[in-house]
């Protein structure tokens, strides 16, 4: 292999670079819910498997997130795949103010408590280990306890600043 004088420039780190490389990435999209006073909830693209024994998940939130109060303090949390049918309710989940379980929103209280929501392709009740702060955010590591992976339907994905669906 040799060295080529075709790639251009590179550009200073910043947020605006980072943001920019990420949305030519697509991530799966998740809703995580934890309950609390009210129910709290966002989307999440940055759901990943960590090990499968024991079996850990990471995502991570924004501590300046309305959500971030309640999963600071939850001992458990909801992880929700969405299907490609889902956009409005990740749609819901992303924006900030919306009343995320209201009327639109089907959901139940499942396992531990944590709100879990109708209709998605598979579902986790993670119990919360540990919060590592990261910037802005915390990386939030969960152990899985229970689930349920039989939902139907294709997973929805988040791509260019859009969400859609996968392509045969």
């Amino acid at each position: 292999m040799t060295a080529s004088s075709e790639l251009a420039p590179s550009l200073a780190a910043s947020p605006d670079l980072l943001r920019s490389v990420f949305r030519r990435h697509a991530a799966g999209v998740a809703v995580i819910t934890a309950a609390g006073d009210r129910p709290a909830g966002f989307t999440a693209t940055s759901l990943n498997s960590v090990a499968a024994e024991p079996p850990l998940v990471s995502f991570g939130i924004g501590t300046a997130s309305s959500s971030w109060p309640v999963l600071a303090e939850a001992e458990h949390v909801g992880v929700h795949i969405l299907g490609e049918h889902q956009q409005e309710l990740a749609t819901t989940f992303a924006r900030s103010g919306a009343d995320r379980f209201g009327p639109s929103t089907e959901w139940s209280s499942g396992p531990e408590g944590v709100p879990l929501l109708a209709g998605v392709p598979a579902w986790l009740v993670c119990r919360v280990v540990a919060r590592i702060p990261a910037g802005d955010h915390r990386i939030v590591i969960a152990e899985a306890v229970a689930g349920d992976p039989s939902g139907s339907g294709r997973p929805l994905v988040y791509h260019q600043g859009r969400f859609t669906a996968l392509r045969d």
